[in-house]
C-alpha cells in the first residue's frame, strides 16, 4: 500500500505543477497582449472595450467550462454551438409571446433545453458505444437542422422581446455586467465540485483510465452522461446569454463557436486525452481567446490571423501535453524499476 501511493504522488505533483505553469503562462500572454495593443493604440483600454471583451468571454467561459467537464472524462462535445443556437431561438420564441416570463425562468428553460441535448448526447456515446466525436458531429448537424426548420428563415429582434429581458443583458454591478458576475458563479461551482468531491475525482480518474476507473467500481456510464448533461446544459445556458446580449436571433445563432470552445479548453490546459486540467484554465484560456480577437480588430490586422494564432496555440498545447504525459510516464517507470 505504501509503495503504491509513493508511485502516485509524483504524477500527481508534477501535472499540478505543469497545469499551473500552464496557467500562469496564459495570464503572463494576456498582460504582454493587452500591454502591446494597448500601446498601438489607446483606446483598447477604454470602458466600452473591456466591457465588450468581458461580455463575450462570458460567453465563451460558460461553454468552456461544460466542455471541459466533458474533455476530462476523455471526450468531447462538438454540439454546443448548435446548442447555443437552439436554446436561444427557443427562449427567444418562449419570451416573444409571453413577456411576462421572469428571467430566471427563461435561463432555466434554456438550460433545460440543452441538457435534454446533452442527455442525448451521453446516452449515445455510453450505451451506443459510439465515439464521442462522431456522435456529436452528427448531433451538431442535426440540432441546427432543427433550429432552421423552426426559424424557417426567421430572425427575432430586439424589439420583440421584453425590456426586462434586454436591460438583463446589459446591466451591472458595481460596474461589473451581470452576464460576466453569472459566468463566474457558473465557473466556480464546477471548480469546486471538480476539486473537493468524490464525482469529481471519479471523472478524473475516468479520464486517466476508463478501465481502471470501471475496475474500481466507478459508475462510468451515469457519469459519462452526466458530464454531456452538463456541457448541453451549459450550452442552453450560454443560449440564454446570447440572447440577451445581442437581442437579435437567427438560425445562425452559435455557428462556429463549437471550435473556439475546443480552442480554449485546449489552450487552457485541459488535456484533449482526458484526465487532467481545470475550469479555470479554461476560462482564462476564453479570455485569452476573445482578447486576441479584439486585439487584431484594433489593430486593424486581417481576422484570418486570428485562425491561425488560435490553430498555433493548439498545435503547441497539445505537443505539451504529450510531451508532460511522456515524461511523467518515463519518471513513473524509472521509479518502479527502482522499488523492484
Amino acid at each position: 500500500m505504501t509503495e503504491s501511493v509513493a508511485l502516485s504522488a509524483p504524477r500527481r505533483s508534477s501535472l499540478d505543477v505543469v497545469l499551473r505553469a500552464r496557467e500562469l503562462g496564459i495570464v503572463l500572454a494576456l498582460v504582454v497582449l493587452v500591454a502591446v495593443t494597448t500601446i498601438s493604440n489607446p483606446r483598447f483600454l477604454s470602458g466600452q472595450s473591456i466591457r465588450d471583451i468581458l461580455l463575450n468571454t462570458a460567453i465563451l467561459a460558460v461553454l468552456a467550462v461544460g466542455q471541459a467537464v466533458v474533455v476530462i472524462t476523455r471526450n468531447i462535445d462538438l454540439s454546443v454551438g448548435s446548442v447555443l443556437g437552439l436554446s436561444a431561438f427557443a427562449v427567444g420564441s418562449l419570451l416573444q409571446g409571453n413577456h411576462g416570463v421572469p428571467v430566471g425562468l427563461a435561463l432555466l428553460a434554456g438550460a433545460a433545453v440543452g441538457a435534454v441535448a446533452g442527455a442525448v448526447n451521453g446516452v449515445l456515446v455510453r450505451y451506443g458505444n459510439v465515439p464521442a466525436l462522431v456522435v456529436t458531429l452528427g448531433t451538431l448537424y442535426v440540432v441546427r437542422g432543427i433550429t432552421y426548420f423552426w426559424a424557417g428563415g426567421s430572425q427575432i429582434n430586439a424589439d420583440e422581446l421584453p425590456k426586462g429581458f434586454l436591460d438583463f443583458g446589459n446591466a451591472a454591478v458595481a460596474g461589473v455586467p451581470v452576464l460576466v458576475l453569472l459566468a463566474a458563479v457558473v465557473l466556480i461551482v464546477p471548480a469546486v465540485v471538480l476539486r473537493n468531491y468524490r464525482v469529481g475525482r471519479e471523472l478524473y480518474a475516468m479520464g486517466s483510465s476508463p478501465q481502471a476507473a470501471r475496475l474500481a467500481g466507478i459508475p462510468v456510464g451515469r457519469r459519462t452522461v452526466g458530464a454531456f448533461v452538463v456541457s448541453g446544459g451549459l450550452a442552453g445556458l450560454a443560449g440564454v446569454l446570447f440572447a440577451a446580449r445581442f437581442g437579435t436571433i437567427d438560425a445562425a445563432a452559435g455557428t462556429g463557436y463549437e471550435l473556439n470552445v475546443v480552442a480554449a479548453v485546449v489552450v487552457g490546459g485541459v488535456a484533449v486525452f482526458g484526465g487532467s486540467g481545470t475550469v479555470w484554465g479554461a476560462a482564462l484560456g476564453a479570455l485569452l481567446l476573445t482578447t486576441i480577437g479584439s486585439a487584431l480588430a484594433v489593430l486593424e490586422i486581417n481576422q484570418f490571423w486570428q485562425q491561425a494564432i488560435v490553430g498555433a496555440l493548439i498545435l503547441l498545447s497539445i505537443g505539451a501535453d504529450r510531451l508532460v504525459a511522456a515524461r511523467v510516464a518515463a519518471s513513473l517507470k524509472k521509479r518502479g524499476s527502482h522499488v523492484g
